[in-house]
Parts: structure tokens; C-alpha cells; sequence
């Protein structure tokens, strides 16, 4: 077997054995007690938004798209957009924010939608049902907004 051969059985046998490595999902069976909407008014038009375009990152339980399922894209889905969204911003933890937390976090809500900065275009590039149209941007600001 020629060198080019070995290591590309190499490669390969790495590439399946990671397949086995998985990060633990971030999958609720149902929403909890400290969800924003049992401390703070959620209008149902608002939590919809929130839910299609801001709870894969930002709650406790993450839609995974198909892709998420082959290591190490899914290691990287895991830690760079669940793991870190989450701490940032929770919404299925909202409720155990202090007051001055949660109205901060408000802010940076209506900040990061009125700038464009969320949802991040390297998710809305393949779950386009994210993408906030001008009115539901405006919707979500406006509600932060109310609440800040």
C-alpha cells in the first residue's frame, strides 16, 4: 500500500471513529418554571418569533438540523452557537434573571435585532425560516423595548 493510501485509510478511520463522540444534546422534554413568558408579558406573536428564530440558540431545547449529526460539525454546532448562545442569553432561564439583568438583557435584545446582529447570518444561511422579516424585527424591538 502506497503512503498516499495509508493515510487516507487514516483519515477515514479518524472521520468514523469521531462519529461515535457526541456532545450532549441541549433537548427538553418541556418548557420549565423559569421560562420568560412566567415572569414577563410574551405576547403570543412575539413568542412565536422568538421560538422560529432565537430558541435553537437561546432556551433549553435545540432543533437540530441533520447536518448537526456528523462530528465535528456537530461539536462545533454544540459549542459555538447552542453552548454559547445560552450563555449569553437564556430564555428558558429568563425567569431566575435578577430585575437588572433581565432589563439589560431587554436592551441587548432590541440592540442586536435593530443592528442586525442576531439572529447570526451564519445560522439564518441554512435555517431560512429564521430570518426576521422587517416587521418582526420590528415587533421584537419594540417589545424589548417596552419591557426595558
Amino acid at each position: 500500500m502506497t503512503l498516499g493510501r495509508k493515510i487516507l485509510v487514516a483519515v477515514l478511520a479518524v472521520v468514523v471513529i469521531i462519529q461515535f463522540i457526541r456532545p450532549e444534546r441541549n433537548i427538553s422534554k418541556s418548557e420549565g418554571p423559569n421560562e420568560i413568558q412566567t415572569k414577563y408579558q410574551v405576547p403570543p406573536e412575539v413568542l412565536s418569533i422568538l421560538k422560529q428564530s432565537c430558541y435553537d440558540c437561546h432556551s433549553n431545547n435545540t432543533n437540530y438540523p441533520w447536518y448537526a449529526n456528523v462530528q465535528p460539525v456537530g461539536w462545533w454546532i454544540q459549542r459555538s452557537h447552542v453552548n454559547d448562545g445560552k450563555r449569553h442569553l437564556n430564555f428558558s432561564e429568563y425567569a431566575t434573571y435578577a430585575e437588572k439583568k433581565a432589563k439589560h438583557k431587554f436592551e441587548e435584545i432590541a440592540d442586536e435585532v435593530k443592528s442586525g446582529g442576531m439572529p447570526l447570518s451564519s445560522y439564518t444561511w441554512m435555517h431560512h425560516s429564521a430570518v426576521l422579516s422587517p416587521e418582526q424585527a420590528k415587533t421584537l424591538v419594540d417589545w424589548a423595548e417596552s419591557l426595558k
